[in-house]
């Protein structure tokens, strides 16, 4: 499969990162309107945080999660790589150049060279996308990898 237009992905099937059977059942989903891919869109009541707020170990991971930023924010979005230390490094996303250097000016430790390594350059609504929980059957149709769509 190509890269999906809509949500960056080349795997119509990924399943979220941690827990991805609960995660499907329990939590709203972005569902891709061109590909059918589940990207979790769930708000933490507690930390009034979505998932792609925190910051990924992998750049892949971060751009599973990328459309549901572009969704939220409605507008495009990237990906900075951020170094931890040394050897540790961690992939975060921010709409703005602005929101990196003010996340960079909270924590003097962590670095960055302020260059995007994906991003998107315009936003866009594609027709057939939804938001909302799945069904318990979607949710055993998706983890089973059929081809059969979220509707």
């Amino acid at each position: 499969m190509k890269m999906c237009p809509e949500c960056y992905s080349n795997k119509d099937r990924v399943t979220p990162m941690y827990g991805p059977s609960d995660c499907l059942s329990k939590h709203t989903q972005y569902i891709c309107g061109t590909c059918g891919r589940c990207i979790c869109i769930e708000k933490d009541a507690r930390r009034n945080l979505y998932r792609w707020n925190f910051p990924f170990k992998s750049l892949e991971s971060a751009i599973y999660y990328i459309r549901t930023a572009e969704y939220v924010l409605k507008e495009p979005c990237s990906v900075y790589e951020i170094k931890l230390d040394k050897e540790r490094k961690a992939y975060k996303i921010f709409a703005t150049k602005a929101e990196l250097v003010a996340y960079l000016k909270k924590d003097k430790n962590k670095k960055s060279n302020k260059v995007p390594v994906f991003q998107t350059n315009k936003y866009q609504e594609y027709p057939g996308t939804e938001v909302r929980k799945l069904t318990q059957d979607e949710m055993i149709s998706y983890m089973i990898g059929q081809k059969n769509e979220p509707k």
